[in-house]
């Protein structure tokens, strides 16, 4: 449990961070009057969660590593992070769907029948819905997670001198 106590003081900071972002998503219109530009102003996500990502790394470096870390290392860490993410997923997708913002599925429903993404509105409930979102954002958060980390620890890693 001491080896991997960053990641985990990480994996809540960024599930917080996911939570203020939903908030933030739902105060400013995105899931009710502008859900039209949901689809493509949430996935600028990816920017806070880059850094979150980062900074995490870093924080295992200088704080369990004295300022000397390895690929391997950083990328078993991130992999660990990545693994919390995912296990922390569900639960901060129910707090999305059922505490933030429990009008985004039936809003979503409506307006991607309305724009013919689906034909129906069964169609749109098969995708729009919290067991859909929690398998994608599990699967998601890995799968982010060690990418990220493989791209970031190509830079964070100590070089050999």
């Amino acid at each position: 449990m001491k080896n991997i106590k960053i990641e985990i003081k990480w994996a809540v900071f960024f599930a917080i961070m996911t939570l203020v972002w939903m908030f933030l998503e739902k105060l400013s219109g995105l899931h009710g009057k502008y859900i039209d530009y949901h689809l493509y102003l949430t996935n600028l996500f990816v920017f806070p969660a880059i850094w979150f990502m980062v900074l995490a790394l870093k924080d295992k470096k200088r704080n369990f590593y004295n300022g000397s870390m390895t690929y391997k290392q950083g990328l078993i860490s991130g992999i660990v992070l990545s693994l919390l993410l995912a296990v922390l997923s569900p639960l901060t997708q129910w707090i999305i769907s059922y505490v933030i913002t429990p009008e985004y599925f039936p809003n979503v429903i409506k307006r991607s029948v309305e724009l013919e993404y689906y034909k129906t509105t069964a169609d749109a409930q098969a995708h729009f819905n919290y067991k859909s979102y929690a398998v994608s954002s599990t699967i998601f958060f890995f799968v982010f997670g060690v990418v990220t980390t493989a791209m970031v620890m190509l830079f964070l890693r100590t070089r050999k001198k």
